[in-house]
């Protein structure tokens, strides 16, 4: 849950957090509120995730991931997160569920909720192995992550290497080479 630089409708009604932002006293950080003062870094975004999660076993990751990383300006909505092929967790609309195995290096945790996050170069490994049509919000995630240092082309191209023949690498790497020839 949200430390104490974070406030949340749990603290307050919304209408009174709402009227805040607008006397500016408080800016959104996700689906919570803080102190224009306070830092966004990746520790009160996750922090902040953690009370959209709502448990502690979610890893962050996609879309969430990246904003948390600080590669997008603005959560996802519905936030993206994964979670352990053999756990069973219903979720609601605020939330988009894939089973997936990750391994400990794959995995972070920050903030004062101990969110678990998908490291950036996982982030952006799942983000560009994504299923179906290129999604602009995905690869300009990707581009943020880019953009922030957060990773590294090569880096990438190495990951996307790694996993030899699994389902979308292929695309993957089409989409990281189109990627960074806009570049």
């Amino acid at each position: 849950m949200p430390g104490s630089r974070l406030l949340t409708t749990d603290d307050w009604p919304e209408a009174e957090l709402r009227a805040a932002v607008l006397a500016g006293e408080l800016v959104p950080v996700g689906p919570c509120w803080a102190s224009p003062a306070t830092p966004q870094d990746p520790a009160l975004r996750a922090t902040a995730a953690a009370w959209v999660l709502g448990d502690a076993r979610l890893v962050a990751a996609g879309r969430t991931a990246a904003w948390i990383w600080g590669a997008t300006s603005r959560p996802p909505d519905p936030f993206e997160a994964s979670v352990p092929p053999q756990l069973r967790i219903a979720a609601g609309p605020a939330l988009h569920l894939r089973e997936v195995a990750l391994e400990p290096v794959d995995v972070v945790r920050l903030g004062s909720a101990q969110t678990t996050v998908t490291t950036p170069a996982r982030t952006a490994v799942d983000l560009l192995r994504t299923p179906g049509p290129t999604n602009p919000s995905r690869i300009d995630a990707v581009a943020g992550l880019l953009a922030i240092g957060a990773v590294t082309g090569d880096e990438l191209r190495e990951r996307l290497s790694a996993l030899g023949t699994i389902p979308m690498v292929r695309q993957a790497e089409r989409r990281l080479r189109a990627l960074l020839s806009e570049r």
